[in-house]
């Protein structure tokens, strides 16, 4: 995951892999001291952040054999991979991995959906560059049926007619797919989902074909401040409704009984990672 994700904190690494945060703590720091993984602690101006997980070159040499293949074969290089700690995209990174390790923790809390496929920004970009290039991709499972979606984070930072020009490519892949992907866009405050809306909508009605593309919008102030809120939680409104009645994610994404597309048609050297490990296997669970 750390591979197909670039960074992890601690504590969604915990939250997904191990059964406590004490056990998982304690083998970060084994796997830390083994040069499997590497680590850092960005500043912050008040408190301190979570310690931040990166793949080191003995976790890289390690996937690579599991996979039959060499580290030079999956292009992994240690700068590049630690560099993240100064990027700018970092706090976008690291939020878009956050919104799916809640997604991924209130599944195995409350089990009304599972979890079947979480896709970096950097496989979307393989996959779907020539046209969009989505923030993440995930596949909820739910009652025997499949439910898909593209995530657009929004930190607040872009202005609003750049988020809104990306309906264009979106719309442009379900047209050469055949295959209507609900986009999910998530917002820091409701007054900036607001005037996002607005926009959004405007845009979304010039589309050749608005409705092979739904779209909702969230809020992240929505959310109760208590530790089980997730991007699951009645946060969503599809973009053409009248109604100011917020839903659940799994009521907003329609379901289907087709498989997703596969990752293994990719042109990827790897396959993507499981969004969490089997129950059975979470208490010797890693981070590699």
């Amino acid at each position: 995951m750390l591979w197909e994700h670039r960074v992890l904190t601690s504590e969604q690494i915990t939250s997904v892999a191990f059964p406590s945060y004490r056990s998982g703590r304690q083998r970060l720091r084994e796997l830390y001291l083994w040069g499997v993984v590497d680590r850092f602690q960005p500043f912050t101006p008040t408190g301190s952040a979570p310690m931040h997980y990166v793949l080191a070159p003995a976790g890289a040499a390690a996937l690579a054999s599991q996979h039959g293949f060499e580290v030079k074969d999956l292009g992994y290089r240690h700068d590049r991979a630690v560099g993240i700690a100064h990027s700018l995209r970092l706090a976008h990174t690291v939020g878009v991995n956050e919104w799916f390790v809640g997604l991924i923790a209130d599944a195995q809390r409350h089990g009304a959906f599972t979890i079947d496929a979480w896709w970096s920004e950097v496989r979307c970009a393989r996959l779907f560059g020539d046209l969009t290039r989505p923030d993440g991709y995930g596949r909820l499972g739910r009652g025997g049926k499949l439910a898909e979606f593209f995530l657009e984070f929004d930190l607040g930072t872009e202005p609003l007619t750049k988020v809104v020009a990306k309906l264009g490519g979106y719309s442009a892949l379900a047209d050469s797919s055949g295959i209507s992907t609900p986009l999910l866009f998530w917002f820091p405050t409701t007054r900036r989902e607001a005037n996002a809306r607005r926009q959004l909508l405007a845009a979304w009605r010039e589309l050749d074909n608005p409705t092979a593309l739904p779209v909702a919008t969230a809020a992240a102030n929505l959310l109760e401040p208590v530790d089980e809120a997730s991007p699951a939680d009645a946060a969503w409104l599809p973009l053409e409704t009248r109604s100011s009645s917020r839903a659940p994610l799994h009521e907003v994404l329609p379901t289907c009984p087709r498989p997703a597309a596969s990752a293994t048609d990719a042109p990827s050297i790897l396959p993507p990672p499981d969004p969490m490990p089997p129950p059975a296997s979470r208490p010797a669970g890693g981070a590699g």
